[in-house]
């Protein structure tokens, strides 16, 4: 286990020194301050995603994100995902810490002024920020804002107040949970609470870049510093740069991919020259795993521009696979698969060290309907499979609801289908992924920190 995965962050060097097209305007107009214009990204994208339930990644695309955002250069672009990635994941505190300083709650419209200073308190707790600065920043945002000029005053009182009892408001907030309560209930009600709190402290940690290699792994592990996982995939070490820029990328020698994202295909054991179907099969991971494992692979989603990418991933790679546009309910085969591979779309919540705005905006309502999609998925993608094949339902949710819930209400009305329970002595490093059904389920504490994942495999009878 990485050593720099063990340890939950305090603080996080990030340094905005750099100056943006708005903020040059701003001084010939005679109104330059320097990062504000950060800052107010960084704004508007946390209330998109706290009161609007707006997905983080669509808003941090550099070509189609939020205009704040792709307006900046790339030094203030990664504070300003520095600092929600930051908020997201210790908001619970940050809002606590508030409440201390506060003699009075914001007024219930005050919303805008509530994500000034949570921005604030984000810079002053977590990131390597001179408190000044983030004071500063703060106040003038406030005053630049008609709805917020009237609170100037207590903004720069509050966050000067901070910066005196940073040390004690830290002690005192550091038995909030880090997680929403409807989330960490519903981890308390599945894991019990002792696994809930190892699994929100998790979402903390450092994240980690994961790979697949065509072959090698040891090779590959060395020459990036870093290690091969149980899994057999292989994580890097710390890294300067971009992922296209290291060895072997351009030359498709490896993917990206969580080590658990890794483990439904598998699972699968020996399925060279086997038929196999990846069912919502784009961006293409697991699509590559049937490739290399010597499968002849169909792959299948209903998005085009999904596909699209698909088959983009494979080229680098030197993969060629079947691709099929479709909606998966009403593909149909001319004959059935001996393999089926469906990981199904979920609430995600398994992906919270990479997307700490999934418990945000996400609800028990969606993870109601996607199990309600899920199931029917599932149903459908058993009528794939041939008598005594295989089919490996997956997904990144961390909820029963989505995972052994869904599969033992399948099985208890399919008298054609049966679970194969995975083998704990293949995998013995794993064995505390292994559930008493014999499933796969990891979560976001293992192997020194991966994504929470859900995998059955099921035979037709």
């Amino acid at each position: 286990m990485a050593e720099h995965a063990k340890k939950t962050p305090h603080r996080n060097k990030r340094r905005d020194t750099t100056r943006t097209g708005n903020d040059q305007l701003g001084e010939q107009q005679g109104e330059y301050k320097p990062g504000l214009e950060t800052r107010n990204a960084a704004v508007k994208i946390l209330s998109a995603v706290i009161d609007k339930k707006t997905s983080l990644d669509g808003m941090l695309d550099a070509e189609t994100g939020n205009p704040a955002y792709r307006a900046l250069n790339a030094a203030d672009r990664g504070l300003v995902r520095a600092i929600i990635n930051t908020a997201l994941r210790h908001l619970p505190r940050i809002e606590a810490a508030l409440l201390m300083l506060l003699d009075n709650p914001l007024p219930s419209g005050a919303r805008s002024l509530h994500h000034v200073l949570v921005v604030g308190v984000t810079q002053m707790l977590y990131l390597d920020v001179p408190d000044h600065s983030a004071v500063d920043l703060a106040v003038e945002q406030a005053h630049r804002d008609p709805r917020n000029r009237r609170f100037v005053k207590l903004v720069n009182a509050l966050l000067r107040r901070l910066g005196r009892e940073k040390d004690e408001i830290m002690v005192r907030i550091a038995d909030v949970p880090v997680l929403p309560a409807w989330f960490f209930d519903r981890l308390v009600a599945a894991y019990g609470k002792e696994k809930a709190e190892q699994i929100a402290q998790a979402q903390l940690w450092p994240s980690t870049i994961d790979i697949t290699v065509k072959s090698n792994p040891d090779t590959w592990a060395e020459k990036f510093g870093g290690q091969v996982l149980a899994t057999g995939s292989v994580r890097l070490g710390s890294f300067e740069g971009q992922i296209p820029d290291l060895e072997g990328f351009t030359q498709g020698e490896w993917w990206v991919q969580d080590a658990a994202a890794s483990m439904p295909v598998r699972l699968m054991g020996d399925i060279k020259g086997k038929r196999v179907v990846d069912l919502c099969a784009a961006p293409g991971g697991k699509t590559a795993q049937l490739v290399l494992a010597g499968a002849e692979v169909t792959a299948l989603d209903q998005s085009g521009n999904r596909l699209k990418r698909l088959r983009g991933n494979l080229e680098r790679l030197g993969f060629a696979a079947n691709t099929v546009e479709s909606n998966l309910l009403k593909f149909t085969a001319d004959q059935p698969f001996d393999v089926v591979l469906l990981d199904a779309p979920c609430s995600s919540t398994g992906t919270l060290r990479k997307h700490p705005d999934v418990p945000w905006t996400k609800g028990p309502e969606d993870i109601e309907k996607l199990a309600d999609l899920q199931e029917k998925m599932l149903r459908h993608a058993i009528t794939l499979v041939r008598p005594g094949g295989i089919l490996v339902f997956s997904n990144c949710s961390l909820d029963p609801l989505e995972g052994e819930h869904m599969v033992a209400r399948v099985l208890a009305d399919t008298a054609d289908v049966e679970r194969v329970p995975v083998d704990k002595n293949q995998w013995p490093d794993l064995a505390d992924a292994i559930n008493r059904d014999g499933d796969l389920r990891t979560t976001p504490d293992m192997l020194g920190g991966t994504d929470g994942f859900f995998a059955s495999v099921l035979r037709r009878k």
